[in-house]
C-alpha cells in the first residue's frame, strides 16, 4: 500500500507527461501552460486510494484519476473566466495571458480529453464510471451556477450555502473515490460509504478554506487574507455573523458590506472591521465546530466501510492533511 503523498508523486509522475500534442500551438499550449502551473492533485489521489483501498491498482485507475483532474482543471480555467481572476496559484491566468476566447477553447479541449481517457477502460464498469462522471460534472455546474447566484442576493441561508459547496466542491472529492471503489469491485454498500466519506469531507475541506481566508497566516495561506471580506462573499462565517449579530453589530456589519474600499489602507479597514465582528459574534467558534461535525460525519462513514482497518490508513492521512492545514 501507498501513503497518501506518495501516490499523489506516482500520479504527478504520469500525469506530467503530455497531455496534448502541439499543433494547432494556439490551443493546446495554454492547456499545458495550465497544467504546468501545478496545483495538489488531491482527486486523482482520491481516485487511487479509492482503489487501492480494496486492493492493488488497477491500469485503469490511472486513466480515470486523469480524466479527473483534466475535469477539474477544465473548471478552473472557466471559473477563473468568471471570476476576472488575474492570478491562479501565483502565475497569471490563461484568459488574461492569451485572451478570453483562447481560455474557453483550452478549457473545452480539457474536457475532451478527459473523455478520452476513459474510452478504453474496461467495459466491465464503464458505464458506471460515465455514469458516476456525467452526474458530477453535472453538479459542479449546478453548484457553479448557485455560487453565482447567491451574488445577486443579499440573504442566504446557511443551509443553501452548505448545498452550494457540496456541488461546486466535495461532490468530486467524493465521485473520485467512488470511481476508484468501483474499479475495485467494492460492494455498493462499500462505494456508497465511500462516497458519504469524501462528500462530508469535501464540505469541511470548502469550510476550512473559507476559515483560513479570515483567520489563516497569509504566507501560509499563500494569498491574501480577508480576499472573501473584500468581495462580499457569502461564507459560513458572514451567514452565520449576520445571524449572530445584535442591533448595532448587525448595522455595523451592514455598513462595512457597502462600503467598497479605493485605497489598500480602506481595504485593510474593512477586513479588520468585518473580522472584528466575526471574533466579537463568536463565528470564529461555530465554524470550527462546524468543520469538526462533518469531519466527523465523515469519519463515522469510514468506519462503517467493510475491509481490513488499515487499509483506511491513506485516507486517514488524506482527511488530516485536508483538515489539519493552516494554508
Amino acid at each position: 500500500m501507498h501513503s497518501f503523498k506518495e501516490l499523489i508523486d506516482l500520479f504527478c509522475e504520469r500525469f506530467n507527461q503530455p497531455q496534448f500534442p502541439t499543433a494547432p500551438a494556439g490551443l493546446y499550449e495554454p492547456a499545458s501552460y495550465f497544467l504546468g502551473i501545478g496545483g495538489k492533485r488531491i482527486r486523482p489521489a482520491a481516485c487511487l486510494m479509492g482503489n487501492e483501498l480494496f486492493g492493488d491498482i488497477k491500469e485503469d485507475c490511472w486513466q480515470i484519476a486523469t480524466a479527473i483532474e483534466l475535469f477539474h482543471n477544465f473548471t478552473l480555467m472557466h471559473d477563473d473566466i468568471m471570476d476576472k481572476a488575474a492570478l491562479r496559484r501565483g502565475q497569471t491566468t490563461v484568459h488574461v495571458r492569451n485572451g478570453e476566447n483562447t481560455a474557453i477553447l483550452s478549457g473545452d479541449v480539457m474536457l475532451v480529453q478527459a473523455y478520452h481517457c476513459l474510452e478504453d477502460i474496461s467495459v466491465e464498469y464503464q458505464s458506471w464510471i460515465l455514469k458516476l462522471f456525467n452526474q458530477t460534472a453535472r453538479e459542479v455546474c449546478e453548484g457553479q451556477q448557485y455560487d453565482m447566484d447567491y451574488e445577486a442576493v443579499k440573504e442566504v441561508s446557511l443551509e443553501d450555502y452548505i448545498q452550494m459547496i457540496k456541488l461546486k466542491t466535495s461532490v468530486l472529492l467524493a465521485a473520485s473515490l467512488k470511481m476508484g471503489a468501483i474499479v475495485a469491485g467494492a460492494t455498493v454498500h462499500n462505494c456508497d460509504r465511500v462516497y458519504s466519506f469524501g462528500k462530508n469531507l469535501g464540505i469541511a475541506f470548502q469550510l476550512q478554506d473559507d476559515y483560513l481566508d479570515c483567520f489563516g497566516d497569509p504566507e501560509k495561506f499563500g494569498k491574501q487574507v480577508g480576499g472573501d471580506i473584500l468581495r462580499n462573499k457569502k461564507t459560513c462565517l458572514l451567514i452565520k455573523a449576520k445571524e449572530l449579530a445584535g442591533g448595532p453589530q448587525k448595522q455595523a456589519l451592514e455598513d462595512l458590506l457597502a462600503f467598497q474600499p479605493e485605497t489598500e489602507a480602506q481595504q485593510e479597514e474593512k477586513v479588520k472591521g468585518v473580522l472584528d465582528i466575526y471574533r466579537k459574534t463568536g463565528v470564529q467558534e461555530v465554524t470550527r465546530a462546524l468543520i469538526e461535525q462533518y469531519a466527523q460525519k465523515a469519519m463515522n462513514h469510514l468506519d462503517q466501510v467493510v475491509v481490513v482497518s488499515t487499509r483506511k490508513q491513506p485516507l486517514q492521512q488524506l482527511a488530516e492533511y485536508l483538515l489539519q492545514r493552516d494554508y
